[in-house]
């Protein structure tokens, strides 16, 4: 094996030196700067993809906020409304059960009068009825000394 012949040691070690230092030269200043600037721009890009994740964090927390705020605002407001009606219905309500009342009350006032006037006109009937019919009969009893107006007299005293 010729690389154990220490006679070439001298050139391979030569050769050895001036390829490590050559490759160390290339990595050096072109594959080593490629590749971390190639690095850095991933982590650029990741910072930069984690700060608008970031933001966009902020933004949707501020976002559900604001949403809650509203939501919150929304229902106290239709709460209030909703109470605000419900009392003005209530409001409206008492208006007209007492409206209905009071027409209630004069329709139960006048109806009342008409059965009293119809009360008194048919009182006056029966005491006009009552008399024809005893005049009717008392003359199929043949019986003709008593005369209607003793008759009507009669039932005039007996209704007070």
């Amino acid at each position: 094996m010729p690389q154990l012949d220490p006679s070439s040691y001298a050139s391979q070690i030569f050769w050895l030196l001036i390829c490590f230092f050559t490759m160390m030269f290339i990595m050096a200043n072109f594959i080593v700067p490629k590749i971390a600037e190639i690095r850095q721009q991933r982590e650029n890009k990741i910072d930069g993809y984690l700060h608008k994740a970031e933001e966009l964090k902020l933004k949707t927390e501020k976002a559900v906020q604001r949403y809650e705020e509203a939501l919150h605002t929304a229902t106290q407001t239709a709460s209030e409304a909703l109470q605000n009606t419900k009392e003005e219905l209530n409001q409206m309500i008492g208006q007209k059960q007492a409206e209905l009342d009071k027409k209630l009350q004069k329709q139960i006032k006048n109806g009342e009068a008409e059965i009293l006037k119809e009360k008194e006109n048919a009182l006056k009937e029966i005491k006009s009825v009552s008399a024809d019919i005893t005049a009717e009969l008392l003359r199929k009893l043949n019986i003709s000394d008593i005369k209607i107006s003793d008759i009507k007299q009669t039932i005039e005293q007996e209704a007070k």
